[in-house]
């Protein structure tokens, strides 16, 4: 099937309108971060380049994303905007050519089942390794096999309303102690980290569209949202948890697949996790060491 073609990026306006007048929008003061243009395609001498994002100057506060979303312009555009946050020794992150949006597939490219199978035997300890923390109690109540989607529930309240609550609860909380506004050219919240060719979890998987397309699926089936990225972190609202333990448990599976740090280096199993970090959380948050 023929691909749609790609529509004008609008960040190519703020260049010489940075607070997005033209666009309907009333950014603060920002900066586009410029990247290789295209997928695959390594940055050359004399090569185009394209903006990546366009990130405020100064830390945002409470209510800067909700004023930002609130403004119908950002969709017709083809913008979504999300929170970055600094981390200490890696302040302004996405101006250290950190960003490899030509090393990523294309999410359209994947499907949830088999990558979360894939993500799933790729972190499931060996049953030679015993019942210790690094052995089969890690997982259980599930075996080596992959244990297969969580159901999908259904939201009780607004999305994006969620989103913007825990976006100004995790600013209030010292959670993002000093945010900063980004604008990514994306067709939905889920696609901002293939995008901008975040590489956060680089460690456990380099090609950030496989995130995606977990996150996407987490979009539809508990209405998850972006909300903020941090050089190796991810932040994610959730509209619609799992309100019981048993609900909870195969959510949790799908999390160890997805960023194993998680369990490995926080709640050290997945049923701890899931009665910890999952059941009845509208906040499920990532890092990836």
């Amino acid at each position: 099937m023929t691909k749609p073609p790609k529509k004008q990026n609008a960040l190519s306006l703020l260049a010489g309108d940075p607070q997005g007048r033209a666009l309907g929008l009333d950014l603060p003061r920002g900066t586009i971060v410029d990247g290789p243009a295209g997928r695959r395609t390594p940055l050359r001498a004399g090569a185009r380049r394209e903006p990546l994002l366009w990130v405020s100057d100064e830390p945002v506060g409470v209510g800067a994303l909700a004023a930002c979303r609130a403004r119908p312009a950002l969709a017709d555009a083809g913008l979504q905007a999300v929170l970055l946050q600094d981390r200490r020794g890696l302040e302004h992150w996405w101006t250290r050519d950190e960003l490899r949006p030509g090393s990523m597939s294309d999410p359209d490219d994947h499907h949830v089942e088999p990558v979360l199978r894939e993500f799933w035997a790729g972190v499931v300890p060996d049953p030679e390794e015993g019942e210790g923390p690094d052995g089969a109690g890690l997982i259980a109540p599930f075996g080596r096999d992959w244990p297969g989607l969580a159901e999908q529930r259904v939201a009780l309240e607004d999305p994006e309303e969620a989103a913007l609550a825990l976006a100004d609860d995790l600013i209030r909380d010292g959670v993002l102690p000093g945010p900063r506004l980004a604008l990514i050219p994306a067709g939905r919240g889920a696609d901002v980290p293939t995008a901008m060719g975040w590489q956060g979890a680089a460690n456990h998987e380099e090609d950030t569209a496989l995130l995606t397309t977990v996150v996407r699926s987490w979009e539809e089936r508990f209405g998850a949202r972006v909300v903020a990225l941090g050089f190796d972190e991810l932040h994610l609202s959730v509209a619609a948890p799992p309100p019981t333990a048993v609900a909870a448990l195969p959510v949790a599976a799908e999390h160890f697949a997805f960023c194993p740090d998680n369990v490995w280096q926080g709640s050290g199993s997945i049923r701890a996790y899931a009665d910890e970090a999952v059941t009845g959380v509208a906040h499920w948050g990532f890092w990836w060491d």
